[in-house]
Formats: structure tokens, sequence, C-alpha cells
């Protein structure tokens, strides 16, 4: 895995040694029927480095990674390596496929900068289905109301303003903290 694919963009990879990769947290959106598809997919491969799939956004990724802005784990996909690197977006999808044992060839293709543009270009694809999915989310707990979507956990995204969180119970914006 390349530090251009961990950055995201097409760069070369910076000198030196990097920690090595022995295990990959995927937080994915427990709401959304692609990303769960994609977990348990994942679940059923050959794993040349352990992954653990935990839900973004859930206690459990908060207490694993409590440094990550973890509504926007929930806006797109992110990987959190053991010795704390953290992949977004293509990168992310890119380094879960390294850690597969059939698919680290398609790895390596993808981390150079044609595949980096690749690899982007398919989480874009995936953010847009999940947007367009969001429309039946009320089934799921959650309301769309057009340009915003609130799921019953508390998040809310808005176009304008990205994910906010607002615990149940304090619509007024008056709760007490503990």
């Amino acid at each position: 895995m390349t530090n251009a694919a961990a950055a995201g963009g097409p760069q070369a990879p910076s000198p030196g040694p990097a920690a090595p990769v022995r295990r990959l947290t995927v937080l994915y959106d427990a709401d959304c029927s692609l990303c769960a598809f994609l977990r348990d997919w994942l679940a059923k491969q050959p794993q040349l480095v352990p992954l653990e799939l935990v839900p973004a956004g859930s206690d459990e990724a908060r207490r694993r990674h409590p440094g990550l802005d973890h509504g926007a784990t929930l806006d797109e996909i992110t990987v959190v390596g053991d010795a704390g690197q953290v992949y977004r977006g293509g990168a992310a999808w890119i380094v879960t496929l390294w850690a597969l044992r059939e698919h680290r060839g398609l790895a390596h293709r993808l981390s150079t900068p044609s595949g980096i543009r690749l690899a982007r270009g398919a989480a874009l694809a995936a953010a847009k289905w999940r947007g367009a999915q969001w429309g039946g989310a009320q089934n799921r707990g959650a309301q769309w109301g057009g340009r915003g979507y609130r799921r019953a956990d508390g998040w809310s995204y808005d176009p304008s303003w990205g994910w906010t969180y607002n615990p149940p119970g304090c619509d007024s914006g008056t709760c007490t903290t503990q």
C-alpha cells in the first residue's frame, strides 16, 4: 500500500519506513444496504490482513477511535490501521482490497495514479447510490426531507452543513450532558 493511496491522491510515496499494517478496522454505515452487502462480502473473503467490520458512528467505533470525526465516517468509507493510519474514500477501498488474499494484486494496480482516480470514482459512485437510496430510509428509522436526511439515532445530514449529531430527545438543543 503506497502513501499515495493512503493520502487519497496521486502522489509519489514518501521515503522512509512506514508502520506495518497488521489489522484494519473498516467503518461502514450499518443503515446502508450497499454497505451491509459489502460488509457481508468482506467477511467471507480470505484475508491476509484481518479486517474488523464496525458500524460507523457506533459506540464501539467511538471507543476504538476517539480522535476520529465520526460524522465524517458516516459520510464516506473510512478504514483505520492498527498503527493509527486513516484511509478515506478511494484509498479506503484500495487498502481494504489490499487486505484480501484474492484482491491484493488489484489493490496494487489501483494504487497507481490512474488507478487511484478509478478508485475515487468508484467511491463517488457508491456515495451517489447511497444518496439515492435515502429516499427509502423511512423503513430504517430515518427520515428524508428532500434536501436533508435524519436518522432515528440522532445523526442528520444537510448538504449545506454535512453531518451533525443531536442525541434523541434533545431536539430543543437544551439537553444537559453528563
